[in-house]
């Protein structure tokens, strides 16, 4: 019984039991009951904290060991390594995450290594707008883009919009020869308008686009985009634009400004000065009028509208030099660029552009009902058997010029639109009443039988860029894309065997 432990009296007697009550009943010192000399033999708890002791009373008497104060719990989360699940440090390194690795086709290492320099690089990149510089990286970077090894300022710069035009550039020289030089100014999107421009010389083609694209009447024509004659020049009869001027404006509408057709300024200065001409034309004449027929066969291919400007009401041999230009217009390229689908013999898949007959500089009379019936009547005959699209698309009615008029005044409305005579300043002050009417009457306009000039461009420049913007080819073309699709039309109608033929006949 006693290797049992029962039958040992110190273990469990009486004595044992009175210990054990002792060191129960210890209490602070100075408060002791069992007399004074228990505070010597008094330990702090202190000391009972050993490894002796069980750890798992210790937890549970006090769990503040296992804590750690704040300042000592963020500076291990610093540290630690990255592991597969990004750590939540700050609500900056959240959002940071939510734009570069939150997003579905996004790596997951690229979105670990942002979540994990997400402090420094926001520190480095300030109050950057993050989000649409990394779409448009990854959108036309490609596989370098998610790599995140990319300057963001890169794609940044993709954001600014393109330098805004103050002036016309050359898009075909005066040799007839193609630039480059517009390319800097187009981007990669495809809606866009293309407005060309035909007419003799003195016509007023280029003060018509200049208003049409970013002047108004009332700036002096000094700062117009594309340069119109001065007072010198109409005075010894010579002719501004050489070739074709490009200019684009912020709506991403192009206008296309050409030489005059058939001018005789140009022949002028082609026989004066003693300039060779290419050996496949004889005489002086011949080479300007095919100059001409290849600025309108280029025009009908690559624009969406063609202007026709002329000054008085009408010169046959206008429409006749439309219809050439129309026969020599090469066909439109086919898909697979070959041979037989390119050959043009399906008019469903050829393109043609709208043209619209402009009567710049018309009188009082030309503003009638009557004589506008009558124009309309005469450009429908000479043009019925054309493919152009010259009617449908504008309307004179429709500007509200002639109110008392219904729709069904012109049935053959045609796309022709008139522009009165350009006032000079101080002409709409002048009076018209004598000096014995009424003095109100005096501050009154003088009667011109149509609106003001202003009021007639603001309208035909609304009814010109709602014009319906077909498709120039058989795929869809962006702003870049149809510079180098022009390009390849010019050198294709400089080259054209029909040109060829036609200049040999003349000769």
């Amino acid at each position: 019984m006693s290797e049992s432990g029962h039958s040992q009296p110190g273990m469990y007697g009486q004595g044992r039991r009175r210990r054990r009550r002792r060191d129960r009943d210890v209490g602070p010192p100075g408060q002791n009951l069992s007399g004074p000399s228990r505070d010597r033999d008094y330990q702090p708890r202190e000391r009972r904290d050993g490894s002796e002791d069980p750890p798992g009373i210790l937890i549970q008497k006090t769990p503040i060991i296992l804590a750690k104060p704040p300042g000592e719990r963020a500076k291990p989360a610093q540290t630690a390594p990255v592991s597969g699940t990004p750590v939540l440090e700050k609500p900056i390194t959240l959002m940071k995450a939510r734009d570069d690795g939150g997003k579905p086709g996004t790596p997951p290492e690229a979105a670990a290594q942002s979540s994990g320099s997400g402090p420094s690089k926001m520190e480095r990149e300030g109050q950057r707008p993050t989000q649409p510089v990394y779409q448009i990286q990854n959108r036309g970077m490609g596989a370098t883009a998610s790599s995140g090894a990319v300057d963001p300022m890169v794609g940044q710069s993709k954001l600014i919009p393109p330098e805004k035009m103050k002036h016309s550039i050359k898009l075909v020289d005066d040799q007839m020869n193609w630039c480059d030089s517009a390319m800097e100014y187009l981007r990669d999107q495809t809606d866009m308008l293309v407005v060309g421009v035909l007419g003799p010389q003195g016509s007023g083609k280029s003060s018509i686009m200049s208003m049409l694209s970013a002047n108004t009447p009332e700036e002096d024509q000094r700062n117009y985009v594309f340069r119109a004659q001065t007072q010198e020049i109409k005075e010894r009869g010579g002719n501004q634009s050489t070739g074709i001027d490009f200019f684009i404006t912020q709506e991403r509408v192009i206008f296309l400004d050409t030489q005059p057709m058939l001018s005789p300024s140009i022949l002028d200065h082609l026989i004066n000065n003693d300039r060779k001409l290419p050996p496949e034309y004889n005489l002086p004449h011949t080479y300007i009028e095919m100059q001409s027929l290849q600025i309108a066969a280029f025009l009908f291919t690559v624009c969406h509208v063609v202007i026709v400007v002329q000054d008085w009401f009408t010169d046959l041999n206008l429409y006749k030099f439309l219809q050439t230009a129309e026969m020599l217009k090469p066909s439109t390229p086919s898909a697979s660029h070959d041979s037989t689908g390119s050959s043009g013999s399906d008019d469903g898949a050829e393109y043609y552009p709208h043209i619209v007959f402009l009567q710049n500089k018309a009188g009082r009379d030309d503003f009638s009902p009557r004589k506008l019936k009558n124009m309309h009547l005469v450009v429908d005959k000479l043009m019925a058997h054309s493919h152009l699209k010259y009617k449908g698309t504008l309307s004179m009615l429709e500007c509200n010029i002639f109110p008392g008029l219904g729709q069904d005044f012109l049935s053959p409305e045609v796309n022709m639109f008139l522009l009165p005579v350009q006032e000079i300043d101080g002409e709409d002050n002048l009076t018209k009443t004598g000096s014995g009417t009424y003095p109100l009457f005096s501050l009154l306009p003088g009667y011109r039988g149509h609106p003001s000039f202003p009021t007639m461009i603001s309208k035909l420049r609304s009814q010109i860029l709602a014009m319906p913007r077909c498709q120039l080819s058989h795929t869809i073309l962006t702003e870049k894309n149809w510079f180098h699709y022009a390009a390849r039309i010019w050198d294709g109608v400089k080259k054209s065997s029909a040109l060829s033929e036609y200049s040999r006949l003349l000769c």
